[in-house]
C-alpha cells in the first residue's frame, strides 16, 4: 500500500499563502493524508529529491520577489548544478497569490513551476494565480483549482478501504492542546524578553529589546497627520547595518483590546498554561514561553486586530451554538459568501476582536486551545532606517506615519505597530522594543565619484536621509534630493537637517510642497523642471536613481518624469527612452522601493 503523504510548503510576506496552505493541510486531514505544512525556508530542501507529493504556495512581493521565508529555497533551487531529472520522481502543483496591479504578476510561481518542471518534475495541474484584485480576492481562482487538485490527487492515491472524507460538519483536532497550570505551581523566573545572548546577531525567533531614546512628532501639530522621528539605543545587540537596510519590530496589542478579549472569551489572564502538540512531529510556537500566560499569549502572539480571513469564520462556526450566528458563520466561510464577508470585514477593515463581539453566543463558547488555530501570530512590521552609523553610533532611527484613517465603522481605524509605538514614552522609565535588522533592497553606491539621485515624498525620504548621513561622513558630495510634501510649514521632515548640508555643499535639494500653491506640485514636475540637470548626472556622471515612498500613482508618474528626461534631453524617442530606464533597473542604477 503507497504511503499517503503530502508535504504542503509555503513562501508567504503577510500571511495569506501561509493561511492558504493551513486550509490545504486541513483538506488533505479530511482526506486522511499524513500531511506537513512548512515555510519554505524551515524545510530541509535537499529532501525534496524524496518527496513523492508536494503542493508549494508562495505570494510574490513588491517587485517579484519571493517572500522573505523563501529566499535561501529560491537561491538553492536556481543553482546551475542541479541534475536535469532530479525531481522525477514528484507530483506537484503551485498555487500563486499575486496582485495584478503590480507589474510582475504572480511572477514567484510562475517561475516556480517551470524550474520544478525543469528539473523533472510533473505538474498535476497548471499553476493557479490567485489575484487580490478580483472582487473575490485570490479565492475566486483557488477555490476552483483545489477542487481540480483534489481530483487528480485522488486518483493518484484513492482513499483506503472503509474510510470516506471526513464530512465539512466535523471539527478537526486543534493543532496544539493547552494545559493549565495548577495556580499553586511554581513560576519560573524569566523576563519574557531577554537580551539576545552575546554572538546571537539578534533575529526575528531572537529579537533585542531596544531601548527608546526619543519619539518625537516631525509634522506640526495642526497638520491632518502624525509623523514621528523615533530613536532606539542598540548598544551591545551585535546589529550592524548600512543606508538601505530595514528594521522589523515586533508589536503588540494594547491593554484595553487585551482586557476586551479576555473579558469577551471569559480567560483569566493571569492563568498559566503549557502547549502540547496534537501530533508527533508538530514544533511548538517559536515565540511563545512554556510556560506562558494567557495575558502574554493575547498580549504578544495573537493577532486580535487584524481582519479576519475567510478559514477564521470556518472555524468559528464550529464552535456555535446559536443558530443564528453558526448560520451568518456559515455563509462566511462558503464560496457564495464572499462579496458579503468582504463588505462585512474587508471593506471597513473590520478586525477580529470586532468581529468576535458580533458573534458573542459562539465567542463564549471558543475552546482555549483553539486559539492558536483560529487567530494569527502577529507579524513583525518593516521600517527604512532613517539614519546612519556613522553619524549616530549605536543608534537607529525611523520615520513613522502613525496609521489612522476613517472607514464607515465608527471607530477609526488604527495600525497596530504605528499606534503602539507612538504611545509609548521614554520619559517613563525604561521603555524597551523588539527589533532586529535585515539587509533591504537598496544599495548605494561605493564610489565617492559616483552621483546619487534620491527621490522621496513624504517617509519615502527616510532611507535617503540614512544614504545622506552614510555618505556626508563619507565625504561624498554629489547628493540630490527631490523631497515632497503637503505643505513646507507642516510635514517638512528635517528641514534644518537638509538646509544645513545645502549651505555645506553637501546636498542638492529640490521640494515640491504640493498644497502651497493653487496647483499642486509633485516631485515629479520638480524632475521635469530641472530635466538638464538630471540628464547631466546620468549622462556625464554615472549617476544611480533611487525611488521610495508610497505605491500608488507616485511610482508611475516618477518613472514618465524620468523618461521625459531622457526624451527632451538626451533626445531619446519614448520607445528608445522606456528601453534605456528599464536598462538603468536591470544594472541596478535605477532602483525602487515602493509600499501600498
Amino acid at each position: 500500500m503507497v504511503e499517503r503523504k503530502l508535504l504542503v510548503l509555503f513562501g508567504s510576506q503577510t500571511g495569506t499563502a501561509q493561511d492558504t496552505a493551513e486550509r490545504i493541510g486541513r483538506e488533505a486531514k479530511r482526506r486522511h493524508f499524513q500531511c506537513r505544512v512548512e515555510a519554505l525556508d524551515s524545510y530541509d530542501v535537499a529532501n525534496l529529491i524524496n518527496e513523492l507529493l508536494v503542493v508549494f504556495v508562495c505570494a510574490t512581493t513588491g517587485q517579484g520577489d519571493p517572500p522573505d521565508n523563501m529566499k535561501m529555497f529560491w537561491r538553492f533551487l536556481f543553482r546551475k548544478n542541479l541534475p536535469p531529472g532530479s525531481l522525477c520522481q514528484l507530483d506537484y502543483a503551485v498555487l500563486g497569490l499575486g496582485d495584478s496591479s503590480y507589474p510582475k504578476f504572480n511572477f514567484v510561481a510562475k517561475k516556480l513551476h517551470k524550474r520544478v518542471l525543469q528539473l523533472g518534475g510533473n505538474p498535476l495541474l497548471p499553476a493557479a494565480l490567485g489575484d487580490d484584485q478580483h472582487d473575490l480576492g485570490p479565492d475566486a481562482v483557488v477555490d476552483p483549482w483545489l477542487l481540480a487538485l483534489w481530483d487528480k490527487i485522488l486518483a493518484l492515491y484513492p482513499l483506503p478501504p472503509g474510510l470516506e472524507i471526513i464530512s465539512p460538519d466535523v471539527r478537526l483536532p486543534p493543532k496544539y492542546t493547552l494545559h493549565y497550570l495548577a495556580e499553586d505551581s511554581p513560576h519560573a523566573d524569566g523576563g519574557l524578553l531577554q537580551p539576545a545572548a552575546p554572538r546571537a546577531v539578534p533575529s526575528e525567533l531572537r529579537p533585542f529589546a531596544a531601548r527608546l531614546v526619543s519619539n518625537q512628532r516631525v509634522t506640526a501639530e495642526s497638520h491632518f497627520q502624525d509623523v514621528r522621528l523615533i530613536e532606539f539605543d542598540i548598544t551591545g545587540s551585535g546589529i550592524t547595518f548600512s543606508a538601505g537596510d530595514v528594521v522589523m519590530i515586533q508589536p503588540q496589542n494594547c491593554p484595553e483590546d487585551v482586557q476586551q478579549f479576555c473579558q469577551l472569551l471569559r480567560l483569566d489572564p493571569d492563568r498559566r498554561f503549557v502547549l502540547k502538540p496534537t501530533e508527533p512531529g508538530t514544533s511548538l510556537p517559536a515565540l511563545l514561553p512554556q510556560p506562558c500566560t494567557i495575558r502574554h499569549l493575547v498580549t504578544h502572539y495573537l493577532d486580535i486586530s487584524c481582519v479576519p480571513r475567510r478559514s477564521f469564520f470556518e472555524l468559528l462556526s464550529y464552535f456555535s451554538t446559536n443558530e443564528l450566528e453558526r448560520e451568518k458563520l456559515q455563509e462566511f466561510s462558503s464560496a457564495q459568501g464572499q462579496e458579503e464577508l468582504y463588505s462585512y470585514c474587508n471593506r471597513p477593515r473590520r478586525t477580529t476582536l470586532e468581529a468576535l463581539w458580533d458573534f458573542p453566543h459562539t465567542t463564549c463558547a471558543i475552546p482555549p486551545e483553539y486559539l492558536l488555530d483560529l487567530i494569527p501570530r502577529i507579524r513583525p512590521r518593516a521600517f527604512s532606517i532613517a539614519s546612519s552609523v556613522l553619524a549616530h553610533p549605536d543608534r537607529i532611527q525611523i520615520l513613522m506615519a502613525v496609521v489612522r484613517y476613517k472607514t464607515r465603522l465608527s471607530k477609526p481605524r488604527r495600525g497596530l505597530c504605528s499606534t503602539w509605538l507612538a504611545s509609548l514614552n521614554p520619559e517613563q522609565g525604561d521603555v524597551r522594543v523588539p527589533l532586529w535588522v535585515k539587509k533591504g533592497g537598496m544599495k548605494f553606491p561605493t564610489d565617492p565619484d559616483t552621483s546619487v539621485i534620491m527621490i522621496g515624498p513624504g517617509t519615502g525620504v527616510a532611507p535617503f536621509r540614512a544614504a545622506i548621513q552614510e555618505r556626508v561622513a563619507q565625504g561624498h558630495r554629489g547628493n540630490c534630493l527631490f523631497f515632497g510634501c503637503r505643505q513646507k510649514s507642516k510635514d517638512f521632515y528635517c528641514q534644518s537637517e537638509w538646509e544645513e548640508l545645502v549651505t555645506k555643499g553637501f546636498l542638492t535639494l529640490f521640494t515640491a510642497f504640493s498644497r502651497d500653491q493653487e496647483e499642486k506640485v509633485y516631485v515629479q514636475h520638480r524632475i521635469q523642471e530641472n530635466r538638464r540637470l538630471v540628464w547631466e548626472l546620468l549622462s556625464s556622471r554615472n549617476a544611480h536613481v533611487y525611488l521610495a515612498g508610497n505605491a500608488k500613482q507616485m511610482p508611475a508618474a516618477v518613472a514618465e518624469a524620468l523618461q521625459l528626461v531622457l526624451q527632451l534631453e538626451g533626445g531619446l524617442s519614448p520607445s528608445e527612452a522606456e528601453e534605456h530606464l528599464t536598462a538603468l533597473e536591470r544594472s541596478q542604477r535605477f532602483q525602487s522601493e515602493t509600499w501600498s
